[in-house]
């Protein structure tokens, strides 16, 4: 079995999509899961978990009823003000959702500091009672935050997408991989390996290219708090699916690596509670 650990659906508005640029051709178009599962079949993908993609209440929804409807989204990451007062009413509201796995805030356009001011912090605190985790999207700058925030809330599960957004193209991997090595001691956080192609050069990029990260991250966090993630659609930025899933695939068999399930789908299953 393989869990893609993370996507996103969206109906394509240049607006609110404003992150999406002319530069960005293959992606300014809708994708939904009748796009998607075309792409599974023909990969082996059996399941998936949908990321949010934009910051709105409308946006969880969204998602919640495509998972509703299809029965390959058997999770969903969605959005929540985490700095509303009534944060904790919100979460009751969206517990009634089975669906429903844990929320994301994109960071990664945020300031630093932005995960470690106190109404961050009240709303990371109210997920644990609810049995939500939290993705953090972020850039290698942030992961002081990220270490910080993980360690306050030792019983909250969160999950680091794309592994921090490393430096790929440039070839840069320290002060990154110390850090992430930093972050991994504590073991209430998940890593995705996700997103991997587009932060290498769109146009040249090799596998070679990405080894070195994936040294990284599969010595901190072991096979056992490691997910597989395509980043679909943004991956075609880079690549398409089946080239995206063989840097995963290459590197878990040059490693010969025994637990590779684990990384594949019960790493997934485990950290989203996912019923399959």
């Amino acid at each position: 079995m393989i869990i893609d650990s993370h996507q996103h659906f969206w109906h394509f508005d240049p607006v609110r999509d404003s992150w999406i640029t002319d530069e960005m051709q293959a992606i300014r178009q809708d994708f939904l899961p009748e796009d998607l599962l075309p792409v599974y079949r023909e990969n082996g993908i059996d399941a998936c978990v949908a990321v949010q993609a934009a910051q709105s209440e409308e946006e969880t929804r969204f998602l919640l009823r495509l998972a509703e409807e299809h029965d390959f989204i058997k999770g969903v990451v969605g959005w929540i003000d985490l700095l509303a007062p009534d944060v904790e009413e919100r979460l009751a509201h969206f517990s009634q959702y089975k669906k429903l796995k844990g929320f994301r805030h994109i960071v990664q356009a945020e300031p630093e500091g932005f995960m470690l001011q106190e109404a961050f912090l009240h709303g990371i605190g109210k997920l644990e009672k609810f049995g939500y985790t939290y993705d953090i999207v972020i850039y290698p700058n942030q992961l002081d935050d990220a270490i910080a925030l993980v360690k306050q809330f030792p019983d909250q599960k969160f999950v680091l997408d794309h592994i921090a957004k490393p430096y790929i193209r440039q070839g840069i991997i320290y002060p990154w991989d110390e850090k992430i090595r930093a972050l991994a001691r504590f073991d209430n956080i998940y890593c995705k390996v996700s997103g991997l192609v587009t932060e290498a050069d769109h146009k040249s990029w090799k596998e070679a290219d990405i080894k070195p990260y994936l040294d990284v991250v599969f010595d901190a966090f072991g096979s056992y708090r490691l997910l597989f993630g395509s980043d679909w659609p943004v991956c075609l930025l880079a690549a398409d699916y089946a080239r995206t899933k063989a840097v995963v695939t290459h590197y878990l068999q040059d490693r010969l690596f025994a637990q590779e399930n684990e990384v594949w789908y019960q790493n997934a299953v485990d950290v989203y509670n996912l019923e399959l």
